[in-house]
């Protein structure tokens, strides 16, 4: 048995029957996986970098991980608060070095270390096309890139794939992708709320597949963790129903 430790915020977390349908990517991502493969996610809400060191939370993944492990680090919407203390970090500076602290603790362990960039908040442009630009992750997605070339460890760019794909799905389709919610939705929130952050369980799906396609690009052992017969699948599954209007997002899923 491999074992994909997590470690990050709330668009990773697993959340509880009580905030349905709200899920992280984290929490969806064992569709993808291959059978030996499970995950450990460490993922909570609230957390940078930062905060989730404090609170002894890499610790604990320390006390746990061992050699042929991975690790997968994911912050940046809590590293950006610059009027936190707690959690704020310097993009340029300790955002870094405590992606180093995450890394290390891979390696100290004989574990495999992988840095992912924040999924983009679904923040459109009056023209329901564009999403706004500049993106307050950017300079984190920036110190996370550079904190691979400085570590020597692997980058999935979800930044990237996650602005190409709600371009390309647009303003109101991929509303059913994050977490709003009309009155009456959710028992827990029976007012309805707009939530351009976290993410349905038809997001953590759509995002989770956008990183395993990514996952799928590198050398041994990342590349391994991947069912990639469950993505021809559904590659099969869009080409055949491509016609269907129905599936139109689903079909973007391959960007």
């Amino acid at each position: 048995m491999r074992i994909i430790f997590w470690a990050g915020d709330s668009t990773n977390t697993t959340n509880k029957a009580h905030k349905y349908p709200q899920t992280g990517i984290a929490q969806a991502f064992d569709r993808y996986t291959a059978q030996d493969v499970v995950i450990y996610n460490h993922s909570i809400n609230g957390r940078s970098t930062k905060s989730f060191i404090d609170q002894g939370r890499l610790a604990n993944i320390y006390n746990e991980i061992s050699a042929g492990n991975f690790l997968f680090i994911q912050f940046g919407h809590n590293d950006e608060k610059d009027t936190d203390p707690l959690r704020y970090t310097h993009p340029d500076g300790d955002f870094i070095d405590n992606l180093g602290k995450y890394i290390n603790v891979a390696r100290d362990k004989g574990a495999y270390p992988l840095l992912i960039t924040p999924v983009e908040r679904r923040l459109f442009n009056e023209d329901g096309r564009t999403l706004r630009s500049p993106s307050a992750h950017e300079p984190y997605v920036e110190g996370c890139i550079e904190a691979g070339k400085r570590y020597n460890v692997p980058v999935l760019d979800l930044f990237s794939r996650s602005r190409e794909f709600l371009e390309k799905t647009g303003d109101a389709s991929s509303l059913k992708y994050f977490m709003h919610l009309a009155p009456g939705e959710a028992f827990w929130c029976p007012e309805g709320q707009s939530d351009d952050t976290h993410l349905k369980y038809e997001g953590a799906l759509v995002f989770g597949r956008l990183l395993a396609e990514e996952l799928l690009k590198l050398d041994a052992p990342y590349n391994t963790l991947v069912d990639g017969k469950v993505l021809e699948e559904l590659e099969k599954a869009v080409s055949v129903n491509a016609p269907d209007k129905d599936l139109t997002d689903e079909k973007n899923m391959r960007l």
